[in-house]
C-alpha cells in the first residue's frame, strides 16, 4: 500500500503545480488582476522570447552526442503520422460540418509540447527531463505545423503553397532558437556569461507566464457550442493518441526516461497555438478554443493516471 500511494505522490508532484497555476490564472482573471491585454502579450511574449531562450540556453549548453535520441524523435513523429492519417479517416465519416474536420484532427493530434509538455517531463526529470525534451519540441513541433497547415487547408478548401509553409516554418521562433543553439553545442562554444545569464533569466518566465496565460484564457462558456467535435478531438487526443505512444515506445524498447517523455509529451493537451491558426484561416475557432479548454483540464487527470500506472509497473 505505501508503494501504491508513493506512485500517486509521484504522479501528483508532476501535474499538481501545473493544476495549481492554471488554477490561479483562471482566479486572478475573474478578479480581474489578469486582463485581455496581459494575456494576449503574456502569451506572445512566452512564444516570442521566452520559450526560444530556454530551449537555446538548455540546447546551447548540452552535449548532443551524448543527449540527443534520435529514436526517440522518430517513434514520435512516426506516431504523430499514423496518427494524423487515421484521424482524417475516421473524423471524414462523421457527421461534423466539413469544415470543422481539419479543427477537429489538428485539436486531436497536435500536442502543446513547449508549455504543458515540458512541464511535464521537468517536473517528472528535472534538468535531464528538459535536455531530453528539447529537441523533440523543436522537431515536433515543425511536423505539427505542417500537418496543421494540411489539415486546415483541406477542410476550409483553402489553399496553402509550399512557400507559405515554409516561410512559417522558418520564422517560428522555436526553431530559429534551435538552429542557432545547435551550431554552438556542436562546437561546444563557451557563450559570455552575461549573455547566458540574461538567457537563463529569460528562460525561467516561461513556464509560470505560460501556464497563468493558459489558466485565464480558459473559457468553459462555449462548449455547448459543437459538442461531437470537442468529444471526439478530446478522447483522441487524452486517450487513444497516449494510449498508442506508450505502446509504440514500449515495443520499440523505451524504458525509463525515454518512455516517459514520449507519454508525457503525447499527453499534453492541445496547443494553444491551434486556435490562433484556426481563427487566422476562417475556421471555427469557438470549436477550436472548447478542445483547447476540455484537453487542458482533462490531461491533468488521464496524465496523473498514466503516470500511476507506468511506474506501478515499473515502465517510467
Amino acid at each position: 500500500m505505501s508503494e501504491f500511494f508513493a506512485v500517486l505522490a509521484f504522479s501528483f508532484s508532476v501535474t499538481g503545480p501545473i493544476f495549481v497555476i492554471l488554477a490561479l490564472g483562471v482566479w486572478l482573471k475573474r478578479v480581474g488582476m489578469l486582463t485581455d491585454a496581459f494575456i494576449d502579450a503574456g502569451s506572445r511574449l512566452v512564444f516570442g522570447i521566452a520559450l526560444p531562450a530556454l530551449l537555446f540556453v538548455s540546447i546551447s549548453q548540452t552535449r548532443l552526442e551524448e543527449a540527443a535520441n534520435v529514436a526517440l524523435v522518430v517513434v514520435a513523429a512516426a506516431v504523430t503520422v499514423v496518427a494524423y492519417v487515421l484521424l482524417e479517416w475516421l473524423v471524414g465519416r462523421t457527421r461534423l460540418p466539413a469544415s470543422d474536420r481539419g479543427v477537429v484532427v489538428q485539436g486531436a493530434f497536435r500536442s502543446n509540447l513547449g508549455i504543458i509538455g515540458l512541464a511535464y517531463c521537468i517536473n517528472a526529470y528535472g534538468e535531464a527531463g528538459l535536455i531530453a525534451a528539447s529537441l523533440y519540441v523543436g522537431l515536433i513541433t515543425i511536423l505539427f505545423n505542417v500537418l496543421a497547415v494540411v489539415t486546415l487547408s483541406r477542410s476550409l478548401h483553402k489553399r496553402q503553397g509550399p512557400g507559405r509553409v515554409l516561410r512559417g516554418i522558418a520564422t517560428n521562433p522555436l526553431i530559429i532558437a534551435i538552429l542557432l543553439a545547435l551550431p554552438v553545442s556542436w562546437a561546444e562554444l563557451a557563450l559570455p556569461a552575461v549573455l547566458l545569464q540574461s538567457g537563463r533569466y529569460l528562460a525561467d518566465l516561461t513556464l509560470p507566464l505560460a501556464l497563468l496565460c493558459t489558466g485565464a484564457a480558459l473559457n468553459f462558456a462555449s462548449l455547448r457550442a459543437s459538442p461531437q467535435g470537442t468529444l471526439i478531438a478530446a478522447v483522441a487526443k487524452l486517450v487513444l493518441i497516449p494510449l498508442f505512444a506508450t505502446l509504440a515506445g514500449i515495443a520499440w524498447g523505451f524504458r525509463g526516461i525515454e518512455l516517459g517523455i514520449l507519454m508525457l509529451m503525447s499527453s499534453a493537451p492541445t496547443a494553444a497555438a491551434s486556435y490562433v491558426m484556426v481563427r487566422a484561416m476562417g475556421g471555427n475557432a469557438t470549436l477550436a478554443a472548447n478542445i483547447i479548454a476540455v484537453t487542458t483540464l482533462g490531461s491533468l487527470l488521464t496524465t496523473s493516471a498514466a503516470i500511476t500506472i507506468l511506474r506501478a509497473t515499473g515502465l517510467m
